[in-house]
């Protein structure tokens, strides 16, 4: 059976987690600067750069999306994950505000409800899956499962003792197997999967959360449980590794964007997505010359109309 892969344009392979190997993100600068094709960049030009870049890709992404539409042929989910101030919002909002909200919109997951915790984790973000011709961003996703839980089992959704993660020592695995699986029905009947990881660096974390703190205004937007997670941090790291390592595919690969400058990050993003849409077989459907003859015909009666 065939399994649609996106195609991801070959200047992005080196922030492309590998298949079936170990990843540690210390191998993947969060800052931009430390890749080696762009170091020859002053800070100034690449902030034109991303600029055009982004600008560049929105374009793309909307003519992009009609065609997606009127083809109807593959669902697009895109991931976005990442540490605490990674930027998720500012990236749905500058890269996908300018699609057509009818056929793209964004799921965002939290805490579970009382409802979503009394199904199998993959239930709630089941049901938020694009249809043919739409676009879906998952702000945060499935992968919390294994990443918050992961740090904090006590977060865990209800499960029989003999299933619980202290009585399976495969449980993790398990889950990176329920996953793999789950995405690979999805690549198999035509929705295309992009996943990103928004990688940012300690210190711009801690840069980010004083900023946030550095304007009395926006407290009210706040709350201590924001910060309480930064002491986890290594552990996180550890959980992302794991994540990483265990489910990126030619089918839904991990994309790992260098996001301590966040304009690089989108124009990544938005490169990236338009790209994978753009080499997808689709097209316009075809009018017939009969359809034409008849919007002919109503354009005449249209214009002999009189005022």
């Amino acid at each position: 059976m065939s399994t649609l892969k996106p195609h991801l344009p070959e200047r992005f392979s080196r922030i492309i987690a590998p298949t079936s190997k170990k990843v540690k993100l210390t191998n993947y600068p969060a800052d931009y600067t430390e890749y080696k094709r762009l170091k020859q960049y002053s800070a100034k030009e690449m902030e034109q750069i991303a600029k055009d870049l982004l600008a560049e890709g929105i374009i793309k992404l909307q003519m992009a999306q009609e065609k997606l539409w009127a083809a109807k042929k593959y669902g697009i989910l895109i991931v976005l994950q990442g540490m605490d101030t990674a930027g998720k919002d500012g990236t749905i909002n500058h890269v996908m505000s300018s699609l057509n909200p009818e056929v793209c919109r964004v799921a965002s997951f939290k805490v579970p409800t009382a409802l979503e915790a009394s199904h199998d984790y993959l239930w709630r973000c089941s049901m938020q899956l694009p249809a043919r011709g739409e676009i879906v961003v998952f702000n945060r996703s499935h992968y919390e499962a294994v990443l918050v839980t992961r740090v904090h089992p006590e977060a865990l959704e209800y499960l029989p003792e003999a299933l619980n993660v202290e009585n399976s020592k495969d449980f993790w695995d398990q889950r990176y197997e329920d996953i793999n699986a789950f995405e690979k029905h999805l690549a198999r009947n035509g929705t295309l999967i992009l996943k990103f990881f928004l990688n940012i660096s300690h210190e711009e974390q801690k840069n980010r959360l004083l900023e946030r703190l550095s304007n009395q205004e926006k407290y009210w937007k706040l709350s201590p449980a924001d910060f309480k997670e930064r002491a986890f941090w290594n552990d996180y790291v550890s959980a992302y590794e794991d994540m990483l390592s265990a489910t990126s595919h030619r089918h839904a690969p991990w994309v790992i964007v260098p996001a301590n400058d966040k304009k690089v990050a989108r124009a990544i993003v938005a490169d990236l997505i338009s790209a994978s849409i753009e080499a997808l077989d689709i097209a316009f459907p075809e009018v017939t010359k009969e359809q034409i003859k008849e919007f002919q015909k109503i354009k005449k009666q249209l214009e002999a109309e009189k005022s």
